[in-house]
């Protein structure tokens, strides 16, 4: 088993390489290093092995097609990507020419030149835009549909809101139609909230382990300044720990024809489901800490409210979650402690 995976210093990436290389497959990972952690990560993956590695970007379209020509590989897990909603309305342009412009990189590269090769890319729940249609009941601790039992499945419409969900949005569509159009092996996964060891979490980017840290922190200097949220911290997530996200990538590629050409929402489903509140609480109870923080404004079309169905996921890729969230919560907590 031949892989490339684009990102393959990032979070998810890594966890992934990792598993690959105890699974004695032949991977080669692709990262431009940009991101906080990236050269962390690396140093770590070559560590465990001979990991080849292409100190390459994306936005190259002579950087990946090298890549894919030289690496042949069966599959690209391509997670490279700007993550973040609040970099990309401070600079779209470079927002897209990584999500957009590296994706294209991406599928004219196997179209050219290795068009057997399975793509399995890195979407996002930003593509389904605010969810302003979910009828919502405001609890003590989180916000709560009211009849919606499962979670939003792949049925709702996108809707593109800032220049990171029209990123994101833009390349999952590409995928799917380079499915269509040209009949590469294309999967789509629109992830909600990713957490676990080897994030290297920011204020924008990684939820839970950034406030694993603040609670970390606040139990180390009780008396430090309040920390800051967007919005009231009643907004639901689903969390989905790194180890079942590496699961469900394999899942895919090893179901590729049942999958190609698909949009999968991949998530932690309505029992791992959890608000800041409901963090917080978890984390003051775990660390015999108080947390104090200050609530700035909502982030632009932030949704109250994200959990994905897994129903479709269940049914053509044989996945479905395995961490439930206390233990995978209690394995950030050990990581941010490091």
């Amino acid at each position: 088993m031949k892989v490339l995976i684009t990102g393959g210093a990032g979070f998810v990436g890594s966890n992934l390489a990792a598993h690959l290389l105890q699974q004695q497959a032949d991977v080669t990972v692709f990262d431009s290093l940009a991101r906080h952690g990236a050269s962390e990560n690396l140093a770590w993956l070559r560590s465990l092995g001979d990991v080849p590695f292409l100190h390459a970007d994306v936005r190259n379209a002579a950087d990946v097609e090298q890549a894919v020509r030289s690496v042949a590989p069966d599959v690209i897990f391509h997670l490279a990507g700007q993550v973040a909603m609040t970099t990309s309305m401070q600079n779209p342009r470079a927002d897209f020419e990584v999500n957009v412009l590296g994706s294209i990189n991406v599928l004219e590269a196997v179209r050219q030149h290795s068009s057997a090769t399975a793509i399995v890319y890195a979407s996002s729940n930003k593509v389904y835009g605010n969810l302003d249609h979910l009828d919502l009941v405001e609890q003590a601790m989180r916000y709560q549909p009211r009849s919606l039992t499962s979670g939003v499945d792949e049925s709702t419409a996108i809707e593109f809101h800032t220049p990171y969900g029209c990123s994101k949005g833009a390349a999952d569509q590409y995928m799917i139609d380079y499915a269509r159009g040209f009949g590469l092996n294309t999967v789509v996964f629109r992830h909600s909230t990713i957490y676990g060891g080897r994030q290297f979490s920011t204020y924008d980017q990684g939820w839970v382990g950034w406030f694993c840290r603040q609670a970390i922190e606040t139990q180390r200097d009780p008396s430090r300044d309040p920390f800051t949220i967007s919005g009231d911290g009643k907004q639901v997530r689903d969390l989905l720990h790194v180890s079942d996200a590496v699961n469900a990538y394999l899942a895919a590629f090893h179901n590729i024809a049942q999958a190609r050409g698909q949009a999968f929402n991949i998530g932690g489903g309505m029992s791992n489901s959890m608000s800041l509140l409901e963090l917080f609480a978890l984390l003051e109870a775990r660390l015999s800490v108080k947390l104090s923080y200050t609530q700035l404004p909502w982030r632009q079309s932030d949704q109250k409210f994200f959990v994905a169905d897994n129903t479709k996921a269940e049914r053509l890729l044989h996945w479905s979650p395995q961490m439930p969230k206390a233990k995978g919560i209690e394995d950030t907590v050990r990581w941010e402690s490091r």
